[in-house]
């Protein structure tokens, strides 16, 4: 059997509710120091209607590897050099520009970073919205019309009508971010990918910006990756958790893998980084010492070895595969350490400890 036809019996026998399987997503950029190794080797499954947070600390490939599931990022200097990103059994990278064209803000939408910068200063933002419906809804312009205010109406801002007349420079910080949400959402789109949705808002608006999603996603059943560097933040909304790290998903599982029972030394020193504002204990935060491992010459052991505290030999010699670890009932919970090796010594962890002398 030819090796199309073996990935097509693949894809068929996948399980029927997987919207977006990527697999080994390798992402380089060409600069006049080298080939920086962004994504090296990053698999992961998203359902249909579910929220996967994809979290780590800046410059780990979170952001890349979602524009390259886009294909939005610049080539050259970009490079996707090997993997597979399947979006109901079609394989995106193999897809061509004008063949991408009709999937971007149709079936895959995303929410860029900043929503201050987002936005057309030049056009109407109910015109912005109005773009995207034309373009992959054949609706008539007044048509059109219609639904960009409906739209504005849904991620709830006031004095829809008269907003859609309004350009950016009118909108508030919130306001841009439900504007762009309300951009991203007009086609109703299979899967929205929101890179630090929350970054420039304050704490307040980032709140109401979450919920505003999450209640968004229920009414659409739209499957969403969120990318953020803040744990704190996808506590109440992700169904599963990938920790990132010098282009390695080097954790995967649950929310509650992830937060009462992680695994991985790194997601011990994201954790017990996060303030905890429910707690009267004087509880210090505990920061992860040293610096992320150069990308243009990464290492070839474990990328966190040179700031863990339990690395052994073999963690600076060798990559851990993922090993399948104790989890939660509602799915697999995966971890790249060589901790969990059969002949490597038990290690307490430190965020179960803390978590004990807080309860005590």
């Amino acid at each position: 059997m030819s090796e199309n036809k073996n990935e097509k019996l693949k894809n068929i026998t996948e399980k029927e509710d997987v919207l977006l399987n990527v697999k080994n997503l390798q992402v380089s950029f060409d600069t006049y120091g080298g080939e920086v190794k962004a994504v090296r080797g990053v698999n992961f499954k998203l359902d249909k209607g579910e929220t996967l947070a994809v979290v780590g600390e800046s410059g780990c490939g979170k952001s890349v590897t979602a524009q390259s599931i886009m294909q939005l990022i610049p080539m050259p200097p970009g490079r996707i050099k090997s993997g597979e990103v399947w979006l109901d059994g079609r394989d995106l990278l193999k897809y061509s520009d004008k063949e991408m064209e009709k999937v971007r803000g149709k079936e895959i939408s995303m929410i860029f970073q900043d929503p201050m910068t987002s936005l057309n200063p030049t056009m109407k933002v109910g015109k912005q919205i109005m773009e995207a419906l034309i373009k992959h809804q054949n609706m008539s312009k007044s048509e059109a019309k219609d639904k960009a205010v409906e739209m504005l109406k849904l991620v709830g801002l006031p004095n829809p009508e008269r907003r859609a007349e309004q350009y950016a420079h009118e909108y508030s910080g919130g306001m841009r971010q439900r504007a762009m949400i309300a951009i991203a959402l007009s086609c109703n789109p299979k899967l929205l990918i929101a890179d630090e949705p929350t970054t420039a808002l304050d704490v307040t608006i980032q709140a109401q910006i979450m919920d505003l999603m999450a209640d968004l996603q229920k009414k659409l059943d739209t499957a969403i990756i969120l990318i953020t560097h803040d744990l704190g933040v996808v506590a109440d909304v992700a169904k599963k958790i990938a920790v990132m790290y010098a282009g390695v998903i080097i954790e995967y599982g649950t929310y509650k893998d992830i937060f009462y029972n992680p695994k991985h030394p790194y997601t011990w020193g994201l954790l017990l980084s996060v303030p905890r504002l429910d707690v009267k204990k004087d509880l210090r935060l505990v920061p992860i010492e040293g610096t992320p491992p150069d990308l243009i010459a990464p290492p070839k052991g474990c990328p966190f070895a040179a700031r863990c505290e339990n690395a052994m030999k073999i963690c600076k010699e060798k990559m851990p595969e993922e090993i399948k670890v104790n989890g939660s009932e509602e799915g697999e919970h995966f971890a790249r350490c060589w901790l969990y090796h059969d002949l490597a010594p038990k290690v307490d962890n430190p965020v179960t400890k803390r978590r004990a002398k807080l309860n005590e």
